[in-house]
């Protein structure tokens, strides 16, 4: 069983990173080319017949050009991409955690305090000083019912 140290792993993490973004960005690139190509060519149809051989060369320098002016908005447009879809990828799995965690507390009573002193907790503000943690903890406790008489 071979183990990566953090850094390795990070790294890998980011050249994959890298890799689906150069792979959305050439994807991208490909297909804004070929309709700057395909738009040429129906704009340069009728004369297009008579001069084929100068057809074909605007056409290469057409597709060179836009090759060169969208490449780096391109890289860009998929790094963004490729952000959204992580950042909506760990909502997305928060969510289920979420829902998962919460059907599990629905069917254990410790669980569901866990919870419910937990999201309590996190509505209010950090204590200012030791008399005023005092005070929370004891409306908690008889809030909660937790004491026994």
């Amino acid at each position: 069983m071979t183990t990566q140290a953090p850094a390795a792993m990070n790294a890998v993490n980011l050249r994959e990173d890298q890799t689906s973004s150069r792979t959305l960005a050439s994807l991208l690139l490909a297909a804004a080319v070929s309709a700057m190509v395909v738009m040429a060519d129906q704009l340069m149809d009728a004369w297009a017949e008579r001069h084929e051989i100068a057809a074909w060369l605007v056409l290469w320098g057409i597709a060179v050009a836009a090759i060169m002016l969208l490449r780096g908005i391109t890289r860009v447009a998929a790094r963004q991409a490729m952000q959204a879809l992580d950042q909506w990828s760990v909502q997305v799995a928060q969510r289920r955690a979420d829902e998962r965690l919460w059907q599990m507390a629905q069917t254990d009573a410790r669980l569901m305090a866990d919870l419910q002193a937990a999201l309590g907790r996190s509505t209010e503000a950090p204590a200012k000083d030791l008399m005023e943690l005092t005070q929370r903890r004891a409306a908690r406790i008889v809030r909660d019912r937790l004491y026994y008489i």
